[in-house]
């Protein structure tokens, strides 16, 4: 069963996003697919969703590509409820938050998108005629090297998006697709794949990107900026003179979070970062240190000196059986 947006991998799909106008008879509709056609399927049918984790699309997606109908019966929240009331309490009360590039999706969907014919071009920059056009504002600058090679050395005022394909969602919620992107990567090689990720969703405007990457940046003499990497271990022994921001969804802060910590999601740091001590240090965190890194990279150029990023983030400190506040307690 190919099961689209409607059953995801013990999650189902959100009923909110035409609007508030909409939400209640959605999640009505949305109740009666789930329960009076997909549980009355056979246990052993396999299931193919139109989503994975990490999409805002459902709440808490499963990490699996497929399931079957008898393991999302037994284990699949949305498929606990036996009226349409209760159902549609819980799929608005759960919904993750609606990223600010669905609006603009909504419409490029509506209407068509623009057929390219190609991917776009990507001019190709030696450092110092990336660095002229980094002074000229020619482009927003994006970093999509992993957290740890961007945390070692970058370019002052790079935004880090790693050019995992969650970049596409990322890519949507941080930037403006009208705004032209100057691009630093890991290898020129990897340009072909990184452009197809912002295509995804509707970046097609680029200025160029650094040949030969962060090598030939260092080789030209060009200076560098590096964010401090902080075991979940040092976090915990540190905690408490440190100020630790967990910019996870609302939906994850809730399951439990590091002791002390304030909360801030990733889209809400641009209007909240004045809830923040730029004196103090601080450490940040989200579920595994991808998003940690993006809002790092955004603190970094804002005064925010003495910064870490938490490789590993709270699947590890998870794992490392460490202190838990909030609903794992319970």
């Amino acid at each position: 069963m190919l099961t689209g947006d409607s059953l995801f991998v013990s999650s189902a799909g959100r009923p909110d996003l035409l609007g508030e106008k909409h939400t209640k008879e959605l999640a009505e509709q949305q109740f009666h697919t789930l329960h009076d056609f997909y549980l009355k399927l056979p246990d052993h049918i396999m299931i193919y969703p139109n989503h994975g984790a990490g999409s805002p699309c459902g709440a808490d997606i499963g990490a699996r590509l497929s399931s079957t109908i008898g393991y999302e019966r037994k284990f699949n929240k949305f498929l606990q409820f036996t009226d349409a009331k209760s159902f549609t309490d819980y799929a608005i009360t759960s919904a993750p938050p609606v990223p600010h590039y669905y609006p603009l999706m909504k419409k490029v969907n509506a209407e068509g998108p623009k057929v390219l014919g190609n991917l776009p071009r990507v001019p190709g920059l030696p450092p110092k005629a990336f660095k002229e056009a980094i002074d000229k504002k020619a482009g927003v600058l994006v970093d999509v090297r992993t957290m740890l090679a961007f945390g070692g050395g970058h370019i002052s005022g790079a935004l880090n998006i790693a050019g995992t394909p969650i970049l596409s969602i990322w890519a949507g919620w941080m930037l403006d697709p009208e705004k032209p992107i100057l691009l630093v990567m890991e290898n020129d090689d990897d340009l072909e794949r990184i452009v197809r990720l912002f295509v995804r969703t509707g970046f097609t405007k680029f200025a160029g990107y650094l040949i030969g990457g962060m090598k030939a940046w260092d080789a030209a003499g060009f200076p560098l900026e590096r964010i401090g990497q902080m075991s979940v271990h040092e976090l915990n022994e540190r905690k408490d003179s440190l100020q630790i921001v967990d910019v996870r969804s609302p939906g994850e802060w809730k399951k439990g979070h590091v002791p002390g910590a304030q909360h801030i999601f990733v889209p809400e740091l641009a209007k909240r970062m004045a809830e923040l001590d730029r004196n103090k240090p601080t450490a940040v965190y989200c579920g595994s240190g991808y998003r940690a890194s993006i809002v790092a990279s955004i603190l970094k150029p804002q005064g925010f000196t003495d910064l870490w990023n938490v490789p590993g983030s709270w699947e590890a400190w998870k794992k490392a059986k460490l202190p838990v506040e909030g609903a794992d307690n319970k």
